[in-house]
């Protein structure tokens, strides 16, 4: 269940009433001021460091992928839903530099790794044991709602408009695609990534822990 301050209203919590906790994981400064970062009840005051190492105990062997080679707008929000569903890093393909804005600041506690090219994340994936899915309505991909997803994967997303480059097509170990019922020709990619890491999620993830709200 979400604590208190997901509930809606204002965000974040107000400087710490009574005596300050002694453990190491609490900032100080955060402390004396308020919290009023964009993060779970369980992280409240917590220094940014501390929020990390605990993430990285928990995350998910998934990783999310998406090309940017012409300014992609939906990184942001890629990398702000990959957060929230816990995915181990989030790789930029192409172009470095992106549009943070959309992060809402998630960036901070996200593990983000560049790629100029393809190639370079194929051969991580290939290193790291993980299969690459890509996501895309092209020839011969697999519905995701019938399918089931690997495990260890990346999920591999193109930039808006003209969607996975055939370099991508071509190293995906599989091909996805997700149902359509309009006249839309395809989904907004970061709605799309949304989509496919909950699909992931249904299927691999222990829900436990969100249920208690983290």
């Amino acid at each position: 269940m979400p604590g208190p301050t997901e509930w809606g209203g204002s965000v974040g919590v107000g400087p710490w009433v009574g005596p300050w906790p002694t453990d190491p994981r609490y900032d100080r400064e955060l402390l004396a001021e308020g919290d009023r970062r964009n993060v779970v009840d369980r992280y409240r005051y917590w220094r940014l460091e501390a929020v990390v190492a605990d993430l990285d105990r928990r995350r998910h062997p998934f990783h999310v992928a998406i090309e940017n080679f012409e300014h992609d707008l939906n990184i942001g929000t890629v990398v702000r839903t990959a957060n929230a569903f816990l995915a181990a890093e989030v790789h930029v393909i192409g172009r470095r530099r992106w549009n943070r804005r959309g992060a809402m600041v998630t960036d901070r506690y996200q593990h983000l790794r560049h790629h100029p090219e393809v190639t370079g994340l194929l051969e991580f994936a290939a290193a790291e044991d993980l299969t690459v899915v890509a996501v895309d309505n092209g020839p011969g991909a697999v519905p995701l709602e019938t399918v089931s997803l690997p495990r260890r994967c990346v999920l591999l997303f193109g930039q808006e408009g003209p969607g996975l480059t055939p370099a991508a097509r071509d190293g995906a170990a599989l091909t996805v695609s997700i149902a359509q019922f309009g006249s839309t020709r395809s989904l907004n990619a970061g709605v799309a990534a949304g989509i496919a890491m909950h699909a992931w999620v249904r299927e691999h993830a222990d829900l436990s822990p969100a249920r208690e709200g983290g």
